[in-house]
């Protein structure tokens, strides 16, 4: 069973942000940096690339809203909102989710490395993508 279906159903108790029809947004257990938010369908979908648009629609939805009142009201800088899919990626959870992590400065707990990578034939990089 996933952990996530098992918030959604009640079975594992959470701290609820927000909460309708199709969406659950609860506080990240690990809270990263404070106010760590995560934001999810209420029906299980592993992740955004086998999602329907409805689903993704309202996740986006919540997570702007929740974004901006996460941000005003912690008094935080900025966020990251961040969507791992597939293990290879770092999703941890097969449950469709998306973290809103409040960011309050460079030195906070939160890190994203970007390494340079070889240099990329940009028209055969859309070539590809276009299919």
């Amino acid at each position: 069973m996933c952990i996530f279906c098992d918030i959604i159903e009640g079975k594992i108790p959470s701290k609820k942000v927000y909460e309708d029809d199709s969406v659950l947004a609860i506080l990240d257990i690990s809270q990263v940096t404070y106010g760590h938010t995560i934001v999810m369908p209420k029906h299980h979908v592993k992740n955004i690339l086998e999602a329907d648009e409805e689903t993704v629609t309202s996740c986006m939805k919540t997570v702007h809203s929740l974004a901006r009142q996460i941000v005003t009201n912690t008094k935080a800088a900025g966020c990251n909102i961040l969507n791992n899919c597939n293990e290879v990626a770092g999703q941890s959870v097969d449950h469709l989710h998306f973290h809103i992590i409040p960011r309050y400065s460079a030195d906070d707990a939160c890190h994203f490395v970007f390494e340079e990578s070889a240099p990329q034939d940009l028209d055969e990089v859309l070539k590809t993508i276009r299919g």
